[in-house]
């Protein structure tokens, strides 16, 4: 069955850590350009950061800047989002997508995609931040 599989969340209090997970089963994550975006209770759903296939290039939210940070490991077949600085703002369901392009494209294309045009989603994984 080809999922994503992501893990890692919980509540954590501000200022804190948490390092969310996505692990592709049943695909090569290596090709894939990630996604991963988030969704607060009566809210959009929003981008929140970005990394490519071909050369790892990423790009975050500004509201995540400098706090975020998006990595991939081919080897395990998982990316991950290492969220530094938490804010009670940055409550949400996040969630990790892959999508293929269909030759090597830029960051910039990535991170314009729209949440619907991705080839697969995970599940969901709950960030409370909260004291």
């Amino acid at each position: 069955q080809l999922q994503l599989v992501e893990s890692g969340g919980g509540l954590v209090q501000p200022g804190g850590s948490l390092r969310l997970s996505c692990a592709a089963s049943g695909f090569t994550l290596a090709s894939y350009a990630i996604g991963w975006f988030r969704q607060a209770p009566g809210k959009e759903r929003e981008g929140v950061s970005w990394i490519t296939s071909s050369n790892g290039s990423t790009n975050y939210a500004d509201s995540v800047k400098g706090r975020f940070t998006i990595s991939r490991d081919n080897a395990k077949n998982t990316v991950y989002l290492q969220m530094n600085s938490l804010k009670p703002e940055d409550t949400a369901v996040y969630y990790c997508a892959a999508w293929m392009p269909p030759y090597s494209v830029t960051i910039a294309v990535v991170t314009a995609l729209r949440w619907d045009e991705y080839d697969y989603w995970g599940q969901g994984n709950q960030v409370t931040v909260s004291s």
